[in-house]
């Protein structure tokens, strides 16, 4: 037996209790229907002309029903006679290589077949311009500048670093999506305690030197579903996105059990969250700059998601993950994606353990729990999916009292196998 090993033999786990959180539900029915009429609107479908070739900026997040919502901009623009291309708008993700974003495309099943037109990735861009007393470069992908027009489709959520009247949206595809590695770079050169001015400052210049027509727009509910998209012409992105960004985050799911000793998170990933772990939920931020209301005392991640391509940016900000997360790791692209983000916290190595097991009872044993008969650990599957999550069985009571939480089954023990993981 190591040495560790005998420090964690006697860590007894709590029995779990599976419960439901109940969240306020807004879907969207037929997500295709939605996205077409928004097309129609005058206002939208005025700006579309017969043979303009149009660039369909995508992006490298899990957005809910993202292969429809591009598939039916594409079939909505070639409806009125354009000729529609889509463009990789991730900045440095997909290890900020032309091919591993459309690698990183395929896996959130956007592909030329799945949507209906050519992809053409490239890390080139352009330079638009420079950001009024910084000097900072605003750049452009080359094949969508070259376009007639530009649409970008993305998710408005909060944003897993900063806080502000924009974070994550429409604003956020434009300027870093767009920039591609080197223009993501620019933009993140001043960390994040100024992104939050730059992103708009940059955005404008886009919008104003770039061809844009319209941006598509989707809000989720609680349970990863769209909730609603709209259309926004692109002289309106700037004063709309602060609203949708409002409603985005009313809608967002959380742990209702709050403070917690221990969080232990089955799988990150990038389909998740752009940091693999929504500090939002986590309580976990990379930097100073993002409001967080949730309070974790230690956290054990034991996952990386294939769809992810290695990129673990996000596993530092856990103090516990296992041996079979960090062999999935590839650094090359996950210091890619951190180097590129300025920000290096999420970048770093929790301690590593051999087991799920062992990884759970290191992030009790070194929690602080004065009482470990009161402990407070929730397991959850991943930061985006938190309708059904397991808690100790200490928080029974707190459950019982709470009319937002359903109480599922009994409390019982974790599932092992001989090596030390996790049964279902």
């Amino acid at each position: 037996m190591s040495i560790v090993e005998g420090l964690l033999q006697d860590v007894a786990l709590p029995r779990m209790i599976r419960v439901r959180q109940n969240f306020a539900v807004m879907t969207c029915p037929d997500v295709a229907a939605a996205v077409r009429a928004e097309c129609r609107k005058p206002a939208i479908a005025g700006r579309i002309r017969p043979g303009a070739r149009v660039a369909v900026a995508v992006g490298s997040r899990g957005v809910a029903d993202l292969p429809i919502l591009v598939r039916t901009v594409v079939e909505e623009l070639r409806a009125q006679g354009a000729i529609p291309f889509a463009v990789p708008a991730m900045g440095s993700h997909g290890g900020a290589t032309a091919a591993g974003q459309v690698d990183l495309l395929a896996g959130l099943g956007v592909t030329e077949a799945s949507v209906g037109c050519p992809i053409v990735s490239s890390m080139e861009t352009v330079r638009l311009g420079t950001m009024a007393g910084t000097g900072l470069p605003v750049l452009m992908d080359r094949h969508a500048m070259g376009a007639d027009g530009i649409v970008v489709i993305n998710r408005v959520k909060p944003h897993t670093s900063f806080s502000g009247p924009i974070e994550s949206g429409l604003v956020k595809m434009i300027t870093i999506g767009l920039g591609k590695q080197k223009g993501a770079d620019s933009c993140h050169s001043l960390g994040f305690g100024q992104m939050a001015r730059n992103i708009v400052a940059m955005a404008e210049i886009k919008l104003r030197e770039a061809p844009f027509l319209f941006g598509l727009a989707s809000i989720e509910n609680a349970y990863d579903r769209v909730a609603r998209v709209v259309a926004v012409p692109a002289e309106d992105i700037l004063a709309a996105e602060p609203q949708l960004l409002v409603e985005a985050r009313a809608n967002m799911p959380r742990i209702q059990f709050n403070p917690l000793d221990v969080l232990v998170v089955d799988r990150m990933g990038k389909e998740y969250s752009g940091a693999g772990m929504d500090p939002n939920i986590t309580g976990r931020g990379d930097t100073p700059f993002v409001k967080m209301t949730q309070s974790v005392a230690s956290m054990a991640v034991l996952d990386l998601s294939e769809i992810s391509h290695g990129n673990a940016s996000g596993m530092g900000l856990a103090e516990v993950c296992t041996r079979r997360l960090f062999d999935k790791v590839d650094f090359e692209t996950t210091y890619a994606n951190a180097t590129t983000a300025a920000v290096l916290a999420g970048a770093r190595i929790p301690v590593i353990m051999e087991s799920d097991r062992a990884a759970v009872q290191l992030a009790v044993r070194t929690c602080a729990c004065p009482d470990m008969s009161k402990l407070r650990l929730v397991r959850i599957k991943n930061t985006l999916h938190l309708e059904t999550i397991l808690i100790s069985e200490a928080m029974l009571h707190e459950a019982l009292g709470n009319p937002d939480i359903s109480v599922l089954g009994p409390a019982e023990d974790w599932g092992f196998d001989e090596r030390g993981s996790l049964l279902g």
